[in-house]
């Protein structure tokens, strides 16, 4: 079968440390065939790594995404930028049959996030969001777990979520990034990493009904506050509250993680490198479930393989992304203003795969 070849948007640390470890190890599917970023030396030298045989050296994108013989283009940029150039590229393919998946969040702004919801129907063409979380192997356990009445009925959760962005942003980490240090967006490090934690406890827990939050503010630029604690109720009734501290360290282990307590047990995941999954029910045994880490780069990627050669639909759409993004949105926005807010309209956020699988039977490139 021939392979699926890409063209790359952003040559920086998200295309280094997560997605071109992932086309490696899925290189009997993907092969990368060109690359742009606004750094013409970063984009030299992958273009002189990967051994590409480009026509020109692409400081920008826009020459690139025409090429006949792109089949997906892969955009990385900062998350001001994200939107904008998604929504520019996906007006350049349009007719094309090429495909865009995209880094989380998918906008900067509600505006934006809400315009970035209509994009495959506008354009025509079919996008997927890289929401690794969703795709995570820890996650989709406990997903199951619940789903299956195996901790019976699920009444509450807590999570505690904790990033030192001041010592990572002297290391080779995200936070050493200008844009993440200075962002141009609202919430900086909560709407960029907290949004992770929100995907996950969607996909876990499903549709929210409303959040209420409280912050610590701070004087540096990276995160409106040091930290937050939300109160969220769920469509199905379940209560819970996730913190998210983003200026030190949690010193005691085990760490507080994710805790979800139903009616004949709980589930606990310290954090998700730890590598498993603890289950301990009321009657006194445990379960120890163990998962591959981080995998979700991984399996994005094989689900846009399926995709494309029309054997699934998308997981991770706009629409759905547009939930989680909207969640962080709707949570900076109850702290500013001591409000209760309303988050997600129906009971059940699951996307309508209807217009998606008429998009990919439109846009199968490999039969």
């Amino acid at each position: 079968m021939k392979k699926i070849r890409v063209g790359i948007i952003g040559a920086g640390m998200a295309f280094e440390q997560l997605h071109y470890p992932a086309y490696r190890e899925l290189s009997d599917k993907f092969e990368i065939a060109a690359i742009c970023d606004l750094d013409p030396q970063k984009a030299n030298y992958w273009v002189k790594k990967l051994n590409l045989v480009q026509q020109k050296d692409y400081s920008e994108y826009r020459s690139m995404v025409v090429r006949d013989d792109l089949d997906v283009i892969d955009i990385m940029v900062p998350i001001e930028l994200n939107y904008k150039i998604t929504e520019e590229v996906a007006s350049l393919i349009t007719g094309s049959r090429k495909w865009i998946i995209c880094e989380k969040p998918l906008a900067a702004t509600p505006e934006e996030a809400k315009s970035a919801m209509q994009l495959p129907e506008k354009y025509h063409v079919p996008i997927m969001i890289t929401e690794n979380y969703r795709y995570n192997e820890e996650i989709n356990i406990i997903r199951d777990y619940i789903n299956g009445g195996r901790i019976g009925d699920v009444l509450y959760f807590m999570q505690n979520r904790v990033v030192n962005f001041l010592e990572d942003m002297n290391m080779n980490k995200f936070p050493a990034t200008e844009w993440r240090q200075h962002p141009e967006f609202p919430g900086g490090a909560i709407l960029d990493t907290g949004v992770h934690d929100i995907a996950a406890l969607r996909h876990i827990l499903g549709a929210i009904e409303k959040v209420q939050g409280f912050g610590v503010p701070q004087e540096y630029d990276f995160s409106p506050y040091s930290v937050i604690c939300v109160n969220m109720l769920f469509k199905s009734g379940l209560i819970g509250q996730f913190s998210f501290f983003c200026r030190g360290k949690e010193m005691q282990r085990p760490w507080l993680g994710l805790r979800i307590f139903g009616t004949k047990g709980m589930i606990y995941l310290e954090e998700r490198d730890c590598g498993t999954v603890n289950i301990a029910y009321n009657d006194g045994h445990v379960e120890q479930i163990p998962y591959r880490k981080q995998r979700g780069y991984y399996n994005e990627l094989l689900n846009l393989y399926q995709a494309i050669t029309g054997n699934e639909p998308i997981s991770v759409t706009p629409e759905l992304e547009f939930g989680d993004t909207y969640t962080i949105f709707q949570i900076l926005e109850a702290i500013r203003e001591g409000e209760t807010m309303f988050v997600d309209r129906q009971a059940d956020f699951i996307p309508s795969y209807d217009h998606e699988r008429k998009m990919h039977a439109d846009y199968n490139l490999y039969h």
